[in-house]
């Protein structure tokens, strides 16, 4: 069965619409112990994949996926996730002929998505990431951080209220690390800027939700893991996009090498613009949305923005098989 973009897709109430589909590859959060488990039971790629993985770092990345203490390290959570989404990707290419017209990736997705663009080869990605992972961690060594997503205010009223923050108070560091849909906004940073911001939040009578992270994503305190990684890219070969990735620190596509890897090396310590990424791809005339990889974050986020897209995560036999009907009833 042949998937292309001329197919249509049926909306109830309304005629037959072009079938126009984005891949989207989730980012640290998404893992949990024993991910794709039962995946592994039908699909043999899924632990070719992470031998291959493991190979690549010289330990067994799948018995990571089965320890919840060596999961949670971020040097290790970031090949795993990468691994998980694109083990998935070789089953979807394996049973449908899937071909998206974007990809795009949240925050360490990214890597995700340009490796199944053919962006960077799989083993490079590996250790790519994993090298990611350690510069974010000692970046931060000494450094009591959070993370906490802030619920019912609009970007720019979080993105003042942390100015503000910062401005008031020569110790605090927090700013806004994710703007993942309307009314959600991850903020990132030191522990002191966090818990004045959370004071803040409490006043305006909206929420503030910590999160379970090792390390304070997309905020100031990774300049030093910036600069790292930035020597790391320069070693790394990369190719143009077979097909089109939308990058985080811009939410656009990038046309050249070197500009895919400045997105990459300032996404860091920058914010994440899914919100804006996920209207770009709804003026693209996208409509459909395949999530590929461990869990149902961006399938839930997708739910939530301006112009909500219908999201199939593909994390388990009974996702799979509800995706592949969908596709084969086209």
């Amino acid at each position: 069965m042949s998937l292309k973009p001329s197919q249509t897709v049926k909306k109830q109430g309304k005629p037959d619409m072009p079938l126009r589909i984005a891949v989207v590859f989730p980012g640290q959060g998404s893992q949990t112990v024993g991910m794709l488990n039962e995946l592994s039971e039908e699909y043999p790629i899924v632990i070719q994949t992470f031998a291959e993985a493991s190979a690549a770092l010289g330990y067994d990345l799948w018995a990571v996926c089965q320890d919840e203490e060596a999961l949670a390290k971020t040097e290790n959570t970031q090949p795993a996730l990468l691994a998980a989404s694109i083990a998935i990707w070789r089953i979807l290419k394996e049973n449908v002929e899937l071909e998206p017209l974007y990809f795009a990736g949240h925050s360490l997705g990214e890597y995700s998505a340009l490796c199944a663009a053919g962006a960077i080869d799989f083993a490079d990605a590996i250790q790519l990431v994993h090298a990611r992972g350690q510069y974010m961690q000692q970046a931060v060594v000494g450094v009591d951080t959070k993370m906490a997503a802030v619920l019912g205010l609009e970007n720019s009223q979080v993105i003042s209220v942390c100015e503000q923050v910062e401005s008031n108070n020569d110790d605090a560091v927090v700013s806004a690390a994710n703007f993942n849909s309307p009314g959600q906004v991850v903020v990132a940073g030191n522990t002191v800027g966090v818990d004045i911001l959370s004071q803040h939040i409490q006043c305006m009578a909206k929420r503030m939700v910590p999160l379970k992270v090792s390390v304070p994503s997309h905020c100031a305190l990774m300049q030093p893991a910036t600069d790292a990684l930035a020597k790391k890219l320069a070693q790394c070969e990369f190719h143009l996009p077979q097909v089109p990735v939308i990058q985080n620190r811009y939410a656009d596509e990038e046309k050249t090498i070197a500009a895919i890897k400045q997105a990459l090396t300032e996404q860091l310590s920058n914010p994440v613009l899914w919100t804006q990424t996920m209207q770009k791809f709804a003026d693209k005339h996208i409509n459909m949305f395949v999530e590929c990889g461990a869990g149902t974050v961006l399938s839930n986020l997708a739910k939530r923005q301006e112009t909500p897209i219908t999201t199939y995560p593909t994390d388990k036999p009974e996702r799979l098989a509800k995706l592949f009907n969908i596709l084969n009833e086209e």
